[in-house]
């Protein structure tokens, strides 16, 4: 039977997730009421509180198969269902279905994105992200709404804006590779310099994050998307495994099922 301090370790990393989730239903509730800059900066926070329940969990030795299904579950609530949510209270509700498919289309990327992550946990290396992950989509929303909250005249270009969702909808759902920078050699040989941009950035962002973290995200992603072109040939294989069915169907029959 697990003491006290143990149970604690476990219950941690899980209560990160659940205040993840609330992030997430919070935001529904929020957006539902026209509240679009709270609604929006919960989801980052709920960012926040996914990264670390991870971590804690490593730190702490609590990784279970309970908590990974649990932070999927909560992810597609924070990152997939209150960022779809958002767009369409905000962009969307006077497009009739054309909006409520666009909004649906980023949820559906999302939770597919998820279930693929889980169906391919171990083999994907921890170097980088097939697709872009859920949380960077759901901030590139944020992102979105923040701005044209500082520049309502965005509000007016409906096509752009349906091309944006949609854009990053089907990048959580592509092969392309994004960097995590978990094992990154450059970061490690600049750790200063690391270190300086990021607090440069969190400093720029407590300042003006209405436009700091749609750029930031951005910026990432079109980094990535750069960097995967210019390295096409040694990345473009890098997700493409055989499935179990593929590998007993490849292996030679013996003469009895002949």
């Amino acid at each position: 039977m697990l003491n006290t301090p143990r149970r604690l370790a476990f219950f941690l990393p899980n209560t990160f997730t659940a205040l993840n989730m609330a992030c997430g239903f919070f935001s529904v509730i929020l957006g539902w009421k026209g509240e679009f800059y709270p609604a929006s900066m919960l989801l980052v926070l709920g960012a926040i509180f996914d990264s670390v329940d991870g971590r804690v969990a490593r730190m702490t030795h609590t990784q279970s198969a309970f908590g990974e299904q649990f932070d999927s579950i909560s992810d597609v609530v924070t990152f997939g269902v209150a960022p779809a949510f958002l767009v369409y209270n905000k962009f969307f509700f006077d497009l009739g279905r054309l909006g409520l498919i666009t909004s649906f289309i980023f949820l559906l990327c999302g939770a597919l994105r998820l279930a693929r992550f889980n169906a391919n946990i171990d083999r994907v290396s921890s170097d980088f992200f097939q697709g872009l992950p859920i949380p960077s989509g759901a901030l590139a929303m944020v992102g979105l709404v923040l701005f044209s909250l500082e520049r309502p005249e965005v509000n007016d270009f409906y096509p752009a804006i349906i091309l944006y969702v949609l854009f990053f909808s089907f990048l959580m759902i592509s092969n392309i590779p994004f960097n995590s920078f978990k094992k990154s050699e450059w970061v490690r040989l600049h750790k200063k310099r690391v270190l300086f941009t990021i607090f440069l950035l969190l400093i720029l962002t407590f300042l003006r994050e209405q436009i700091m973290i749609g750029l930031i995200i951005n910026i990432y992603v079109f980094a990535s998307l750069l960097y995967f072109i210019k390295n096409k040939g040694a990345l473009e294989d890098m997700f493409q495994w055989k499935s179990e069915d593929d590998e007993v169907a490849g292996e030679p029959q013996n003469e009895e099922q002949i």
